[in-house]
């Protein structure tokens, strides 16, 4: 019955959440791969805070996403986020309960999703450049022995801009969903990441005439756009 209840609230949650993001951006998903049943861990580059309820919004599983431990710092973030079965992690040290947490949920067949940047990036500090990244997705994968389904979303970090909201201009979103990356070694999966995330940007900028503006930029910058 518990977990029946916080099904519902997850529902609930991205639900809403899903239809307050249309009113500023529009999203658009290319699946040049797919999200495999059973097990798999989601990882994807992180550009804004819009990007988990965008990815739990217009894909079609649900996540269990791997969050900072600081998001559970008051009654009711905690009591929100363990709702919403996220993940706490200490981003510091090495967090084995969280380990030990994403490979049971991965035991039951769910999916686990990761930022493997360890926070928002842009630029050459962005995965999308070549920036190397944090390898416990792909421990985690290994561990589980699932595939990591690569995921590539641009966009998002327009929406920090408050004229996105309320003047009819809404922010173009794109997400690629690429080919799953099959259970092997840590690095030799962190290594076919690497490509995946290249050749997805790719495949974004050249299936809808992207240029170098729609790429990651800082908040702040986009905050001053016009």
């Amino acid at each position: 019955m518990r977990s029946l209840w916080h099904a519902i609230f997850y529902r609930f949650v991205v639900g809403g959440l899903r239809l307050l993001i249309t009113t500023g951006a529009h999203v658009r998903v290319e699946w040049i791969g797919t999200i495999p049943r059973g097990a798999c861990v989601l990882a994807a580059n992180h550009i804004s805070h819009f990007d988990p309820p965008v990815l739990s919004g217009w894909l079609p599983r649900k996540i269990d996403w791997i969050a900072m431990s600081e998001l559970f710092s008051t009654a009711w973030s905690k009591t929100g986020f363990h709702w919403l079965d996220v993940i706490p992690v200490d981003r510091i040290g090495d967090d084995r309960k969280a380990l030990r947490t994403a490979l049971e949920r991965l035991a039951k067949g769910r999916v686990v999703g990761i930022f493997p940047e360890g926070g928002i990036r842009d630029g050459e500090a962005s995965i999308l450049n070549g920036a190397p990244m944090r390898e416990g997705a792909f421990l985690i994968a290994s561990k589980a022995r699932c595939p990591v389904v690569p995921v590539v979303i641009l966009g998002t970090d327009r929406l920090y801009n408050i004229r996105r909201w309320f003047s009819g201009r809404r922010a173009r979103v794109f997400v690629a969903v690429g080919h799953p990356i099959p259970a092997g070694g840590r690095r030799e999966m962190a290594e076919a990441a690497a490509r995946a995330f290249s050749d997805l940007k790719s495949r974004l900028a050249n299936r809808f005439g992207l240029d170098a503006d729609d790429f990651p930029k800082p908040p702040r910058e986009r905050m001053r756009e016009a």
